[in-house]
């Protein structure tokens, strides 16, 4: 009995993991693409490609933003259920997105249902996973987005390479959005108490109604690491290119990917039998020691370098982060900590490659991502006064 009351690697764990990773594919695939897609069929200028391209995150943070009051009143299985819905019409409909205007609302609508689902997924898989190694499994579940970041490029430029006609990109997209939302029907998730004092201050606009308080602290330090993450992830092509390191570029996410799978099994595990400090404070450490690398890279050795500490400290980062503010709330209120966590750092991820664009011209880009290792450095000083300094206390509290 206590080896089932602890067991992991459950069937809903799995795919309940699955269909995270395949709607994130879907959504890595199309960045990748659909820029390309509005400058050819439509013949839209650069900038509105990219806004075309980008108005899906700013959907994903409207879905996220009332995905945890839904969750709160309808369940995490029955918002997964009309995410997934709404993901896959709106993947379907890009064949019938026959000018910019409907295809801008397209993705913004796509964005909505990925935020929602997405937000259902990450609750789902707080609420049945034990106690005890939350952290552990939260860090495999994350693995699902990782593995997604790096599959889902590829396969999207492979697509571009293989077919001259976009539609076939969407009709792989279409059968993977059809596929996850078919596997919905076999998962089981036990939905969270009820509590009676939080259903009876819902009634009336109230922040704290879709907003969980207790994710804040930890869900702003994301902010700001997402917001240093945010030139690589954008910018890292022009300046493989611009440093002469194309190939090497090419095997950046792929580096950064394996050294996540490497890691992410100890991190998980510390930080439930020792605490999130353990694990926090060196992957900043880490984090800033990798930006610095990809700053002065002049090599390949030196840029793949920077890849696998990239990968090292703010991969792990990200999954324990995310550990930290479901293991800070009530199980009751569970859906709005994962949407508060993914609102904020989602929103570092959006603002930054905007605002760091600005200064491209002027500083170029070895300059931003220099600067980037103060913005990580200054984490580590809010880290411990958001929670750091809490976490006997917390931990004690939370294990």
């Amino acid at each position: 009995m206590e080896a089932t009351r602890h067991k992991l690697w459950t069937k809903d764990f799995l795919i309940v993991s699955l269909i995270n990773f395949t709607i994130t594919l879907i959504f890595f695939l199309l960045m990748v693409t659909i820029a390309g897609y509005a400058v050819e069929h439509f013949g839209a200028s650069t900038s509105t490609a990219g806004l075309v391209s980008s108005i899906f995150i700013i959907g994903t943070l409207f879905g996220r933003l009332g995905t945890g009051r839904i969750i709160g009143d309808w369940g995490s299985k029955k918002t997964l259920f009309c995410g997934l819905l709404l993901f896959m019409l709106s993947t379907m409909s890009y064949f019938i997105a026959t000018n910019l205007p409907l295809l801008m609302v397209n993705r913004l609508v796509q964005g909505i249902a990925l935020g929602m689902a997405s937000t259902a997924t990450g609750t789902i898989i707080a609420q049945i996973l034990p106690s005890d190694r939350r952290g552990e499994g939260i860090g495999y579940y994350s693995l699902s987005a990782i593995l997604a970041t790096a599959i889902g490029p590829f396969v999207g430029i492979l697509l571009t390479q293989l077919f001259e006609d976009y539609r076939m990109i969407f009709a792989v997209d279409s059968v993977l959005a059809i596929v996850c939302f078919l596997l919905y029907f076999i998962v089981t998730v036990p939905d969270a108490p009820k509590n009676a004092k939080e259903m009876a201050e819902k009634t009336g606009f109230k922040l704290t109604n879709f907003i969980e308080m207790r994710a804040v602290p930890i869900a702003f330090v994301a902010l700001v690491i997402g917001f240093a993450y945010s030139g690589v992830m954008s910018f890292m092509t022009f300046y493989a290119k611009e440093l002469d390191l194309v190939t090497a570029g090419s095997y950046f996410f792929i580096i950064y990917a394996i050294v996540i799978l490497a890691t992410r099994p100890f991190t998980g595990k510390l930080l439930d039998n020792r605490g999130a400090n353990i694990v926090i404070y060196p992957c900043l450490v880490i984090f800033a020691l990798g930006m610095y690398a990809f700053s002065t890279a002049t090599s390949s050795v030196v840029f793949l370098l920077a890849a696998a500490c990239i990968g090292i400290g703010y991969g792990n980062f990200n999954s324990v982060a995310q550990a930290i503010a479901i293991k800070v709330t009530p199980n009751e209120r569970l859906g709005l900590a994962t949407s508060t966590y993914f609102i904020l750092y989602d929103l570092g991820l959006g603002v930054g490659p905007y605002f760091l664009g600005f200064f491209v011209p002027t500083s170029g880009y070895s300059a931003i991502f220099f600067a980037m290792v103060f913005v990580i450095l200054v984490s580590i000083i809010l880290y411990y006064f958001l929670y750091g300094k809490y976490e006997n206390r917390n931990h004690a509290k939370i294990s």
